[in-house]
């Protein structure tokens, strides 16, 4: 099993644009019976930069589609229409090219296949990386990478890197061999954090059993990675290294051209259908309760050592980011995005003012035990609309909120006055408030919560995704609440809800740091409440 043979429909079925790059005009020259196809270091460079650039701003057309089904899905509930609305604005907003879709642009990952044919006369990775770089540091982007400086503490690298850069040689010969071709993927921590691998026996390959594991396994994910996903599942590999690969390319899109029988590696669409079913009736819906928490599924079947039976179950969340390139002698070509989202904007705005003049409207402005008072009038799962000062703070900061209480000293008064909210924003762009900035997953400040509301602190919480049963006990303790807004929308936050920001505290933490925001009509839903309610209860 080589990867450029199973690539190679993919980039055969791909619209491409032609990138005007300087030098981009390659020499080839005889070499024996060998065509060489010679390649300046700053192509690749460049043509990172543009890959990077346009995934963070542009999405597929198959994308936008997707999400505009459920508009008209009759089994859609009114919190999935409303999401994919948000969504679809969203979209129309990152298109303008000045706010990236989502606040979290990910880690850079490239995984390259080099024909033979192909001369570069460089280190292909540090000018590959170099673009992406670029791309992080000029287009609004976020700086997500952090370097250990000791075993137990890291630091922001300020440059988004180190990338994952993964090359291959390709024989002449072979699909692509005379090209060198391309996979340009941002993945956020969101959607990498729900990739699971186990590691099961030949027992699980009965049909009732195997039903059974993907069915538990579709629950577990929950909605931390932003739906609604493409959802992928891999059976079977030489090895753990090989499953979890061909699960990057499958949640990439890399793999939809497999055969759908076999010999191996092939898909299998009645396996697919049943992924699909189990991710509508889990209710978790996309992101606040509903059918739509997969956009579609994917179920790959690979060769295997017979004693083992590798399975990896991933997602690629509603920011789907990945660009396929190449470059041959024909020029250097990057996949052709959808740049006109704007033709789904009549349908997605009136969902959301229809829904948004129902909503129930929150004044963050009140003290505290005023704010939990307005929603405990407020049902589970019910769309409020938030208006008022926020605490920004997310996982560096809430550990040096959690050594304060451990060394006896006290929280800071910004932290017991005001809801929090988890998140780190993008690059704020000129003449702008903020950069885009919507919600991190939320279950990674599980661990704190219980100690904060005992201090008076965290009893009011915005993030996105479910949450412990550890949290929804403590919000019934002490009178919590926990509010999720909608994943893969900050663009449209930035623009249309953040009104204000100032930088609180601790600023080396970067986009870690802590800033207090004010914002405006800020939709977000009740998912647990005061009386241990819980919006993803099983």
């Amino acid at each position: 099993m080589n990867i450029e043979s199973l690539l190679d429909p993919v980039f055969a079925g791909t619209v491409f644009r032609r990138l005007a790059i300087a030098h981009s005009a390659a020499i080839t020259e005889k070499a024996g019976n060998r065509v060489i196809l010679r390649i300046d270091a700053s192509v690749l460079r460049q043509i990172a930069f543009e890959a990077f650039h346009d995934v963070n701003f542009f999405f597929r057309t198959t994308h936008l589609e997707a999400w505009a089904r459920i508009l008209s899905d009759p089994d859609a509930s009114d919190n999935d229409r409303f999401v994919v609305a948000a969504l679809l604005k969203n979209a129309a907003i990152s298109a303008e090219g000045i706010l990236p879709s989502c606040q979290d642009t990910g880690t850079a990952t490239i995984i390259g296949l080099k024909g033979e044919g192909v001369s570069t006369d460089a280190d292909d990775e540090e000018a590959l990386s170099r673009g992406a770089a670029e791309a992080y540091a000029t287009c609004n982007l976020r700086f997500s990478q952090v370097a250990p400086i000791s075993m137990l503490d890291d630091a922001d690298t300020r440059t988004n890197l180190p990338a994952q850069v993964d090359l291959h040689a390709v024989p002449s010969n072979g699909p692509g061999g005379g090209e060198y071709r391309l996979l340009f993927i941002a993945k956020g921590g969101g959607s990498a954090n729900k990739t699971s691998f186990f590691q099961e026996t030949r027992a699980l390959l009965k049909e009732d059993a195997l039903d059974a594991f993907l069915r538990d396994r579709v629950r577990a994910l929950g909605t931390a990675g932003c739906p609604p996903y493409h959802l992928c599942v891999v059976i079977g590999g030489s090895s753990p290294e090989q499953n979890l690969t061909m699960l990057k390319l499958a949640t990439a899109g890399a793999l939809d051209l497999l055969p759908t029988a076999p010999p191996a590696p092939f898909r299998d669409p009645a396996w697919e259908a049943r992924l699909l079913a189990h991710a509508r009736e889990s209710r978790l819906g996309a992101q606040f309760g509903g059918a739509c928490l997969a956009l579609d599924a994917r179920v790959i079947r690979l060769a295997r050592h017979a004693a083992s039976l590798p399975i990896s179950i991933g997602v690629s969340c509603s920011a789907h980011r990945n660009a396929l390139a190449r470059i041959g002698v024909d020029g250097v070509w990057l996949e052709d995005f959808d740049r006109a989202p704007g033709r789904f904007l009549p349908r997605a705005i009136d969902v959301l003012s229809r829904a948004s003049a129902a909503a129930r409207r929150i004044d963050l402005g009140q003290p505290l035990a005023s704010v939990r008072a307005q929603l405990a009038g407020c049902r589970l799962g019910a769309l409020v609309l938030l208006s008022g000062p926020l605490i920004v703070a997310r996982d560096a900061a809430h550990a040096r909120l959690a050594a304060l209480l451990a060394q006896g000293l006290p929280l800071p008064d910004w932290f017991l006055r005001h809801p929090v909210y988890y998140a780190g924003p993008a690059a704020t762009p000129p003449g702008r408030v903020i950069g885009s900035f919507g919600p991190t997953t939320a279950q990674r400040m599980d661990p704190y919560v219980r100690s904060f509301m005992a201090a008076g602190a965290s009893l009011v919480m915005l993030a996105k995704g479910n949450r412990s049963p550890g949290v929804v006990d403590a919000c019934r303790d002490y009178g919590g609440f926990s509010l999720g807004t909608i994943g893969g929308a900050a663009a449209l936050i930035a623009q249309e809800n953040i009104v204000a920001e100032e930088l609180v505290a601790w600023p080396e933490l970067g986009m870690e740091a802590v800033r207090r925001i004010e914002v405006k009509d800020l939709p977000a839903f009740i998912c647990i409440d005061d009386k241990g309610g819980n919006l993803y209860k099983a």
